[in-house]
């Protein structure tokens, strides 16, 4: 009896630490990797960063979500990690590297003059939808959806190609942590989000 109290008060801490774990990952956030040069500058192939699942999606925030069944090529536990630039209700166009959300010209200083204007291209949300062959040639986000960009766009593969992320697909919004990339890129990442 004296042998099983004792296996029992170092078990049950244990579990305890274990369920608390688990859901903390569950409700609360889990750390992702980064695959991809598509959000180069801002984070790099193999980086480590946070999805905070219970974060408000802004215009601009950065996302993760699973990729399955949102880009027909993605197979099943695929996550991409993208910046939100269409809200629902927006509409979105690209005009000689500027991208506009509700006719007003948003700021991309996060990324070069050449990440803005290389592959972006000059597209209205309905004519990606046409020549993508993607969605019935809606010209806003519609409810419930997001439409995202990656930040180095000649590379990325985004809502241009296959359309709106289903918000019930969200992962969670990336946040860098303050020991990981340099302080630029962690703002870029963590603070522009409005």
């Amino acid at each position: 009896m004296k042998a099983l109290k004792e296996v029992m008060s170092w078990i049950i801490p244990v579990v305890i630490g274990l369920a608390i774990a688990l859901a903390i990952k569950q409700f609360v956030f889990t750390r992702v990797r980064v695959d991809g040069p598509s959000m180069e500058p801002n984070l790099d192939n193999n980086e480590k960063v946070f999805a905070f699942k219970q974060s408000k999606i802004k215009h601009l925030s950065v996302i993760v979500f699973d990729a399955h069944g949102e880009d027909p090529a993605a197979k099943a536990n695929t996550n991409y990690v993208k910046r939100v630039i269409g809200l629902p209700g927006d509409t979105v166009t690209s005009k000689n590297g500027y991208i506009y959300v509700n006719k007003k010209k948003i700021n991309q200083g996060f990324i070069s003059k050449s990440e803005q204007t290389s592959g972006t291209g000059n597209w209205t949300l309905a004519s990606l939808q046409k020549t993508n062959g993607w969605g019935n040639g809606t010209t806003v986000v519609p409810k419930g959806k997001y439409f995202v960009l990656g930040d180095h766009r000649s590379v990325s593969n985004d809502s241009r190609y296959w359309g709106f992320v289903n918000k019930d697909k969200v992962l969670g919004v990336v946040k860098v942590p303050v020991w990981a990339s340099n302080k630029t890129k962690r703002a870029n990442v963590n603070n522009l989000a409005y």
